[in-house]
């Protein structure tokens, strides 16, 4: 603990018996041993509540932990747990819609929930027949994209 040698001690001992004094050496000596004794038991003590809190801090976190388990094992009691998991696997095996997209309620956009419904599509109808007048101005327009050709095989 301390960092002294023997030559250390050496010296402690000759300066304590030159101002002490052979006579009560050995009082003095019985003293300093008591209050080592003293300082060493309270040491030790205090160590000991130290380890002891450190024990009761450690109970009290394996009391905790203990508490946690046990409450999340309540919410499994009664077969719970098995029927949720056949719940799922039953769910995720179902095939009976397997065709269709899946369509969720964000596919669907908001405005379409709010609106009014939306009326049937029309029927489509038959063109009509072309009238002589059509005609006429099919070949106005061929007369007037065409021109240059004309020209040119009239040459």
């Amino acid at each position: 603990m301390f960092d002294i040698g023997w030559s250390e001690l050496i010296v402690i001992a000759v300066v304590a018996l030159i101002a002490i004094g052979p006579k009560e050496l050995p009082g003095v000596l019985r003293m300093v041993g008591q209050w080592m004794g003293k300082a060493r038991k309270m040491a030790a003590e205090f160590q000991g509540q130290f380890q002891e809190a450190m024990r009761e801090a450690e109970m009290a976190d394996l009391k905790k932990s203990f508490d946690e388990v046990r409450e999340a094992a309540s919410g499994f009691t009664g077969g719970n747990i098995m029927t949720s998991l056949q719940k799922d696997v039953s769910e995720s095996l179902r095939i009976d819609d397997i065709d269709k997209p899946a369509i969720s309620k964000f596919d669907i956009p908001a405005a379409a929930e709010t609106a009014t419904p939306v009326e049937p599509p029309a029927h489509p109808t038959t063109p009509e027949a072309p009238t002589p007048e059509t005609f006429a101005e099919a070949d106005a327009h061929a007369a007037a994209t065409e021109p240059v050709a004309r020209d040119a095989k009239a040459s």
